[in-house]
């Protein structure tokens, strides 16, 4: 299965203590592909930076670069879907090229996207996530 995860989602995921955390432990026990882009982790970046410390954005990119389940991939098209935050559109668009079979966002400038008939991207927040990869658990 292939993933987008947005940045708010992989924020709450970091701490430890956090109920998200899951998600930090299903991308590393391999039940996902986490697809990023170069603009993707720029993002990650700045905001895991500006939220917790340069040092976790750092040790963030770091597992992200190095992990065999992480799919690196650059979107050969801007569908500017999102026109209520043109900034969204990077995952989206990359969604889109990768073929994800999800997009993880808790942002609700996403939800425009139930109603594009074309191309299809299938946004999900966390709960609905978790619901996906345990489904006995829910």
């Amino acid at each position: 299965m292939k993933v987008v995860i947005d940045t708010n989602c992989l924020i709450v995921s970091i701490p430890r203590k956090n109920p998200e955390y899951w998600l930090y432990e299903a991308f590393s026990q391999g039940m996902f592909d986490w697809l990023v882009s170069n603009e993707i982790l720029t993002e990650y970046e700045e905001q895991l930076a500006a939220f917790y410390s340069p040092k976790t954005a750092d040790l963030v990119l770091k597992i992200l670069s190095t992990a065999s389940n992480v799919v690196f991939s650059e979107p050969y098209f801007k569908w500017a879907l999102i026109e209520a935050d043109p900034d969204d559109n990077k995952f989206a668009d990359l969604a889109i090229s990768a073929n994800a079979n999800y997009l993880v966002t808790h942002d609700k400038h996403f939800r425009v996207l139930d109603s594009i008939p074309f191309p299809t991207v299938k946004a999900v927040d966390l709960p609905a996530f978790k619901a996906i990869l345990f489904p006995e658990k829910e």
